[in-house]
């Protein structure tokens, strides 16, 4: 028998008959011996819908109000989950995220975990009863209901595991695992049994949608296994959870030394959302690139790969760096303004470019993964536009046509294909 806790996102709750189907997943666990607990997002698309009211009653409303309007979403899902399982036999409670209570800080609709009291939660796993929590919400500590913005369900369902010591997290999606790369892309892309904390990290934040960066995060740092699993197989037809991975289909997102065989480059991300700005003949003198980048930071924009290119003379430099394609046109006027105190003779921008990245913790013991990666490029003829690197992953830039053979392209490279 094992603690085992189970999320299942908007697509996995969409309707009632899903709702049902869920039902029958978590009563395949409890079936089979297990104590679990059941975290769920709102219903497809309700959230959305939430939001907009908000946005329709009052363009400029209060962050509490609307943390209130839009929490209810998870809230529905959880009394019909309760219901659902209630009807085919299994003991159940939905529980919203001040009852338990989760506690965040106070900063509404991007809310952070600061404890999370699990005792109530084990006492009712003693009486047999599964827990149907409500993701993405907590409560301030002025008692008021709280979000936790992007991918507040998969970080509710970590913290939970954390704080009851779940032998796993499983996470239900509309895919069985992840993947090498992105299988629309690459038929030959194949999941993966395994991947460590730190290359699904790195995914997550660099394109791959499976889980959100947070809850990879928040893993990470309590040493929660997390489970990839889909939601859309019959329930009947999935093996009951174990502690480990074995017998399972999915992938088990784990320490690096819970990983035997490591391969160098564990997969290819892509993400489209990269602008690139350019400033030409940048006077090079010191205290110029905090010129650039102070009034950037100071609007909240993000930078992320950074080149410069100094002259023969030394006296000036062309500097390119990204920001995310939403706050491009912010960041050139943030630029254009500060031109006077830059002193750059033209600012050039371009939203047609793509990041692509080789991520794997194999790359800190091995060298040659960079040049293989710009030989196949170059053979190619895609041109490298801006390159950063870290221990575990190599991320390039280039025009966004060639998107799809520069993936493919080093899927194959690195052996990533299918046998």
């Amino acid at each position: 028998m094992a603690r085992i806790v189970m999320k299942f996102g908007g697509t996995s709750v969409a309707s009632v008959e899903r709702i049902k189907t869920v039902a029958r997943h978590v009563a395949r666990e409890v079936n089979a011996g297990h104590e679990v607990a059941v975290i769920v997002s709102a219903m497809a698309g309700k959230t959305n819908e939430l939001i907009g009211w908000t946005r329709e009653t009052a363009p400029l409303h209060d962050a509490r109000e609307y943390d209130t309007v839009v929490a209810s979403g998870e809230q529905v899902t959880t009394g019909l989950l309760a219901i659902a399982l209630l009807e085919i036999g299994v003991s159940a409670r939905s529980w919203q995220g001040w009852q338990i209570p989760i506690s965040t800080d106070d900063a509404h609709g991007a809310a952070r975990i600061t404890a999370i009291n699990g005792a109530a939660l084990i006492e009712r796993f003693k009486e047999g009863q599964v827990a149907v929590i409500a993701g993405f919400q907590g409560v301030s500590p002025k008692g008021r209901i709280t979000t936790l913005g992007r991918g507040g369900s998969d970080t509710s369902a970590v913290a939970i595991a954390a704080a009851v010591n779940a032998a796993r997290c499983d996470i239900y999606t509309d895919v069985d695992g992840v993947y090498t790369t992105d299988p629309r892309i690459v038929a030959a892309a194949r999941r993966l049994d395994r991947i460590a904390y730190e290359e699904m990290l790195e995914m997550a934040s660099l394109g791959a949608k499976v889980l959100q960066t947070r809850s990879v995060e928040l893993a990470m740092n309590h040493h929660v296994k997390v489970m990839v699993r889909s939601s859309f197989e019959a329930p009947e037809s999935l093996a009951p959870a174990l502690s480990g991975n074995e017998g399972l289909v999915g992938t088990l997102v784990c320490d690096e030394d819970e990983i035997v065989e490591q391969q160098i480059v564990s997969g290819i991300a892509y993400s489209k959302d990269e602008a690139k700005v350019t400033l030409v003949k940048v006077e090079d003198k010191p205290g110029v690139a905090a010129r650039v980048f102070g009034p950037l930071a100071e609007s909240n924009i993000n930078v992320d790969m950074i080149v410069q290119n100094v002259s023969e003379d030394g006296r000036y430099t062309d500097m390119t760096f990204t920001v995310p394609v939403a706050d491009f046109k912010r960041a050139e006027k943030v630029i254009s303004a500060a031109k006077e105190e830059i002193g750059y003779k033209e600012l050039r921008g371009s939203n047609d470019v793509v990041k692509i990245s080789v991520i794997g913790v194999g790359m800190r013991s091995h060298a040659g993964v960079a040049a293989q990666m710009f030989r196949a490029l170059a053979d190619k003829g895609i041109n490298i536009q801006a390159i950063t690197t870290s221990e575990i992953k190599i991320s390039i830039l280039i025009d966004a046509a060639y998107t799809e053979l520069a993936v493919r392209t080093l899927h194959s490279v690195y052996g990533l294909d299918k046998n």
